[in-house]
């Protein structure tokens, strides 16, 4: 998907677009982790919000973000785009934990 500008992504309704922050290379402590210790950040920026959800009941859901949020998410929640070597996340509105303030 090299070819696709992130710009460009709609998410669906109820999903959200976010660009992971960086994994931590370093301990607060400064110990440096090993490339294999890599895990998955669980925060990142919002770059991209999708319409409102309707469930299967008719309640209308309303995106907890906006654009440019940082948010705390679900460690396994989501599902991984890779865009020009960058990993992003499309997230439903339920796997959003916290914003960052």
């Amino acid at each position: 998907m090299a070819h696709i500008a992130v710009s460009k992504l709609q998410p669906a309704p109820g999903y959200i677009l976010v660009e992971p922050e960086e994994a931590e290379k370093k301990t607060a402590a400064g110990v440096y982790l090993p490339d294999s210790h890599d895990e998955k950040p669980q925060q990142g920026k919002v770059l991209a919000v999708g319409s409102n959800w309707v469930t299967e009941h008719g309640a209308k859901l309303d995106s907890p973000v906006k654009k440019g949020d940082r948010v705390v998410y679900k460690k396994w929640g989501g599902n991984d785009v890779k865009i020009a070597d960058i990993e992003y996340q499309f997230l439903k509105f339920e796997d959003i934990l916290a914003i960052i303030k």
